[in-house]
């Protein structure tokens, strides 16, 4: 939609922005880069609530409107979101094939495609997505997707979001941490009004200034809506200075509020006459006070805050007589078919138990359906806290649904507790077959968080049960299932046997999902090459979330046996696919492999993100984090930097009470490595032994060999394991220059320096060292350069300069420059202003100064800074 906006809406106390216009020219800029290369940009705008995100963004859209078309969607302040609710009303106002699309209830990369072409049709376009906190997971996909290809449509795309409420499990988070490092992603935080503001804002007030900073901090709502009130004294809560604007209203215009404050995000026309009646003659006072604003889709408040206090206020009997007014109504819109998660949302609020029991499940339903299955897990639970007059059946599906949810979502605390509850409801009913079924989906919950003998114990509890049936389903995932937990504890035989049986029972049943599973299972087991096959009957078959589970150990099995070529290509396929369809358990694992696989190919940088991509998302299943601790532990190990104990400490918590190989495995040959970079035999020995053993027993040959590569490099073990991949071999062999020609050929730069680093002669030690000083790998380039002093060797590369070694943060002193402006606040774009850089240079300059100094923000970076007195620039 086009959204007009009137100057008024900023602020009904001064049309003036203070302290915006660094903010309004950055956007202007960005607009007019987009005009002048047809590239679009993505500006992530963020703020505090009532910083001014909107009253920015509309005084931007009168300055540019007339340059530029304007599209316009807000985010739902629903308990639970409306899916693609912000695209709605974006679609209904551009019309055409954008319309339809989003209509058609399609997956979230269809509405980009469609959305992108939208764009492409006019230039330039500003599109502005309000309230992305409030998104549901699948509007959140369209703006990553969006955002993946933005230089390809001629738009300025704004995202505006609350930064203050955001805790590190929101969804939003994540896409933040993927969108942080784009090159056409700018960022513009906006911050509180000063002091001096403040008191220009109360200076035609008669108010007390430093009052009102001190009980506002500068919150630009909170001065406004406190100085709006016009109290003698200030409110002592902006709760209280709302209410009191309110009050000065007539009583038709106070309860005509009322009835806008209940339906959020706006009050449509429709809707408010049958909440409001003749009260609706007080809309034009509300839209005087500025307490309302009319926008194209009806009436909605200036603030979301606002709305919030005067809905709180509400007396209980009104608000849930307003709820059930407003659920009666959008039960029969005037046109188009009616909101599910609305009615939901109304149904909950008004305490209508029955009504929620109807719309909750079929709103979670059409969410997981758009790929939006957080939103779905929480409209089950909806459903379940109105539950109890349910008959048990119905209860424990309810609950077996949310589990669902849950696990694709990777909230297994709640999954589990879910399926607990689920259990107990099957036993009470005597109903043994469902009994079985819930057991096998407790096993794969148990598995994830690393509880593997519980959810081993578990599955075969559930084949017991489900032998003693007829042949069922049931008994086929049952079997599907404990060849899946054989085989993530790499019991090959084991894994192909139950496996096989599963595949058998599929068969007979013509069940085309569970035979999928199985093969897959089977291929991983014993045949790679089949994996493919699987994942390609799945896709033909629909099996969406199947599919996306196989890219797993597509990519896994692809980075262990360092076949690059189909490792970048199942991970750049697999987190595509599993990002467009909100299967985020499944892309946490690709990106845990990825950044494994970009640390093998030396894109160390790289896979330093793709860790902390994983990382800064607190989850409850163990392999991804474990996988992205050992990337992160080896990293500083490699670079010399400190806190690779602390990293692959916790790694090894997590992975030694599983006893499975693939999680233990890949921590001991960390340690291993970290310990022989240190110097320590003994601690080398500790961390390979019990590790060595078990891969041995399993026929791991790629985990064989490396555990036995760091033993003999530790001088523990002097033969060679029978079971042991080809360039690990090579090396034990004695031959490190035909190991290193080997590791080469796989695309594993570091692995390649190393072998030449265990050679006799000097050219290749000389050869191992170069390598090693360009992956900046120091510790092992010490240990190269110290061999060959002792050889006699001279004119050995310098390596870092003594500048660089001379700091604590080893920076080199243009990244000191660097990282002396980025203190005094300075964006990017500024420092290569003053340095006579391209802004990409200094993009490269702040992402090699952050990484030296282990940090994740330009802030962090300067308090960093300042500890270790690296700050001070003599300039």
């Amino acid at each position: 939609m086009v959204r007009q906006v009137a100057l008024a809406d900023a602020s009904p106390v001064s049309s003036e922005l203070l302290e915006r216009a660094e903010e309004l020219a950055t956007l202007g800029e960005c607009l007019r880069a987009v005009q002048r290369s047809s590239r679009g940009q993505l500006v992530l705008l963020s703020g505090e609530a009532g910083v001014g995100k909107t009253a920015l963004l509309r005084r931007f859209y009168e300055e540019r409107g007339e340059s530029a078309r304007i599209l316009w969607g807000g985010c739902d302040p629903l308990f639970t979101p409306r899916p693609l609710g912000p695209l709605l009303a974006v679609a209904e106002g551009a019309g055409g094939e954008l319309e339809a699309v989003v209509a058609s209830g399609v997956m979230p990369h269809e509405v980009v495609a469609a959305l992108r072409r939208e764009l492409r049709e006019r230039a330039p376009t500003v599109f502005v997505l309000e309230d992305v906190h409030w998104a549901d997971e699948a509007t959140l996909d369209v703006l990553r997707l969006l955002a993946r290809g933005v230089e390809t449509v001629p738009a300025l795309i704004v995202a505006s979001y609350r930064d203050d409420g955001l805790d590190r499990a929101h969804p939003l988070r994540i896409v933040l941490g993927e969108l942080a490092t784009g090159r056409t992603v700018a960022r513009l935080k906006l911050a509180a009004l000063s002091a001096a503001a403040v008191a220009q804002l109360a200076e035609p007030h008669a108010v007390d200034a430093d009052d009102l900073y001190r009980k506002t901090a500068g919150n630009p709502f909170f001065v406004v809506e406190a100085l709006a009130a016009c109290a003698e004294e200030i409110p002592d809560t902006v709760r209280d200075a709302v209410l009191a604007r309110a009050a000065r209203l007539s009583p038709p215009a106070r309860r005509l509020l009322e009835a806008v404050a209940v339906v959020p995000p706006q009050a449509e026309l429709w809707l408010l006459q049958a909440l409001a009646g003749k009260e609706i003659d007080g809309l034009d006072e509300c839209l005087t006070s500025g307490m309302l604003t009319s926008e194209p889709a009806g009436l909605a408040f200036r603030h979301e805050l606002a709305r919030l206090a005067v809905e709180e206020s509400v007396a209980l009997n009104r608000r849930v007589d307003l709820h059930r007014k407003a659920f009666a109504a959008l039960a029969e819109p005037p046109g188009g078919a009616a909101d599910l998660a609305r009615l939901a949302h109304h149904a909950e609020a008004a305490g209508d138990a029955n009504a929620v029991l109807r719309f909750a499940p079929a709103a979670a339903a059409r969410a997981a359906s758009l790929g939006a299955h957080r939103e779905a897990a929480a409209q089950y639970a909806r459903a379940l806290r109105f539950g109890d007059r349910l008959p048990a059946a119905e209860r424990a599906g309810l609950l077996e649904r949310r589990a669902h949810e849950c696990l694709l979502t990777d909230q297994y605390d709640q999954g589990i507790a879910a399926l607990e509850q689920a259990l107990k409801y099957r036993r009470t009913l005597g109903d043994r077959l469902k009994e079985g079924d819930a057991l096998r989906r407790l096993s794969e919950f148990l598995w994830c968080p690393g509880r593997t003998a519980e959810s081993e114990l578990t599955a075969r509890g559930a084949v017991a049960l489900l032998e003693g049936l007829p042949p069922s389903r049931e008994l086929a995932k049952a079997y599907a299932n404990l060849a899946a937990r054989c085989n993530c504890a790499m019991r090959a035989e084991e894994a192909i046997a139950w496996g096989g049986r599963a595949l058998e029972l599929a068969e007979r049943l013509d069940d085309t999902e569970i035979a999928v599973d199985a093969l897959s299972t089977i291929a991983a087991s014993q045949d790679y090459d089949m994996l493919e096959q699987s994942q390609e009957r799945g896709r033909r078959a629909g099996l969406g979330e199947l599919v996306g589970n196989i890219f797993i150990p597509l990519a896994a099995i692809a980075v262990e046996r360092r076949r690059q070529a189909d490792a970048s290509r199942h991970l750049a396929a697999g987190v595509a696919y599993c990002s467009e369809r909100g299967l985020e358990l499944f892309r946490l694992y690709l990106l845990a492999y990825r950044a494994r696989f970009e640390l093998d190919q030396g894109r160390w940088s790289e896979a330093a993100d793709s860790a902390a991509s994983v990382l800064r998302i607190p989850r409850t299943s163990t392999t991804p984090r474990i996988l992205s601790l050992v990337v992160l532990g080896l990293l500083r190990a490699r670079r010399g930097d400190p806190g690779q104990w602390e990293a692959l400490d916790e790694a090894w918590a997590l992975a030694e009470p599983t006893g499975e190989l693939p999680r233990l495995g890949p921590v001991a040959a960390a340690r291993a490595e970290a310990a022989w970079l240190e110097g320590d035999r003994d601690a080398v020995g500790t961390a390979t032994e019990g590790a060595l053993e078990l891969a041995l027993e399993r026929k791991a040959a790629w985990l064989v060999g490396e555990l036995a590569g760091w033993r003999r490099r530790a001088g523990l073990d002097a033969e060679i394991p029978p079971v042991t991949a080809e360039p690990y071999a090579l090396q034990l062999a004695g031959d490190p220059t035909g190991a290193a020609d080997l590791w080469r050929e796989l695309g594993c730069p570091y692995e390649a320096a190393l072998a030449l680093a265990d050679a006799d002669e000097e050219e290749p030690l000389r050869r191992a060292l170069e390598e090693l000083q360009r992956l900046d790998a120091r510790p092992a380039a010490a240990l190269v350069a110290r061999r060959l002093r002792e050889r006699g060797a001279r004119g050995l590369p310098r390596g870092p300069r003594p500048a660089s070694r001379q700091n604590p943060g080893s920076l080199t002193p243009r990244e000191r420059e660097v990282l002396g402006l980025v203190s005094e606040g300075l964006r990017n774009a500024e420092i290569a202003d003053r340095l006579v850089l391209s802004e990409r240079t200094v993009d490269h300059h702040v992402a090699a100064v952050l990484r030296k100094l282990g940090v994740r923000t330009r802030v962090e970076a300067s308090a960093t800074a300042v500890r270790l007195g690296l700050a001070a620039q003599d300039r």
